[in-house]
This record gives C-alpha cells, sequence and structure tokens, in this order.
C-alpha cells in the first residue's frame, strides 16, 4: 500500500534542476512542467529515485550555460541523471522511467515547438541508453505536476485538477 505523501518529506525540483534520493521517507517533485521535461527515475531493488526537469532539447550552442547548469538541457541533464542514479545504487537494467510535459505552451502557431523538441530529444537519449519509458505523459497543451516516491516508485501526475497515480 502507497504511503500517504504528506507523512513524507518533499524534496522540491525547480526548472533546470534534479534530485536524486535513497531517502525511503521523501518524494519528489516538480511543478508546472509545460514545454519543460520530467524524467523520472526509479530502481525497485535499490529503493533511489531521480527526477530531472529540464528545459531545453540541446545545449549546442549554449556550452557556457550548460556548463554552469547542465540540468537545463537534455542531453547534459539526462546522462547526468543516470550517473547520479547509478552513484547511488542503481542500476540501468532496472530502472523504471517515466517522461512528462512537453507541451506546446503560449505557442499557438507552434513556431518554437519546444515542447516537441525536448519530447524528442528525451526520447532519443533514452534509446541511445537503451532503456524505455514505461509511464508517459507528454504534448497537449496543459501543465502538468508529478512527483515520485522514492521507496516505491510511484508516480503521481496532477494535470486539469485530476490526479493519476501509477
Amino acid at each position: 500500500m502507497p504511503i500517504a505523501t504528506n507523512e513524507l518529506t518533499r524534496i522540491a525540483v525547480g526548472v533546470s534542476d534534479m534530485k536524486v534520493s535513497a531517502d525511503p521517507h521523501s518524494y519528489l517533485v516538480t511543478y508546472s512542467l509545460g514545454s519543460c521535461i520530467g524524467v523520472v527515475m526509479h530502481d525497485p531493488a535499490s529503493r533511489v529515485a531521480g527526477l530531472l526537469h529540464f528545459q531545453l532539447p540541446d545545449s549546442k550552442g549554449h556550452e557556457q550555460r550548460a556548463a554552469n547548469n547542465p540540468h537545463m538541457f537534455a542531453d547534459t541533464g539526462i546522462p547526468l541523471l543516470f550517473s547520479q542514479m547509478q552513484a547511488q545504487g542503481a542500476r540501468r537494467e532496472r530502472l523504471v522511467l517515466g517522461m512528462f510535459g512537453g507541451a506546446s505552451m503560449l505557442d499557438d502557431q507552434k513556431l518554437f515547438k519546444i515542447g516537441i523538441k525536448n519530447t524528442r530529444a528525451a526520447k532519443k537519449i533514452l534509446w541511445q541508453n537503451c532503456v524505455s519509458v514505461k509511464h508517459e505523459d507528454v504534448g497537449g497543451s496543459v501543465s502538468r505536476t508529478i512527483s515520485v516516491e522514492v521507496a516505491t516508485g510511484r508516480v503521481t501526475l496532477k494535470s486539469q485538477g485530476q490526479t493519476i497515480s501509477f
């Protein structure tokens, strides 16, 4: 039976941020994913969870920004998330992944397509790392809030007044 999140310590993940935890009494949460992507990783054997909230697909041309904050970009943030998960005892072949966000926010004519580009970049990097996404809710035009319980790997998605857990 899942633990109520009010009994757990909240670890907030901001925009262009990443957190990894092995504390079974905590959960990771990020708010208002619009065109950004939230990548959730959980290893059920080692009970390690990680959450990355990246803004942009590619650091090319933004090397200094990526050096200062690698969590801003998919191509620098996702490899770092893998690395930090493994440093805490997770193994790639056991990882359960989720990917959320990638909406078209404030882009009615879809000129910039940041959400679509973020989604494609994340999927490509995950594919290159031989992992598949088990839980996915991307695209559309709504923001999402996601959380993951470290001990259980239970992911909760909140969007448009609805809450779904898996």
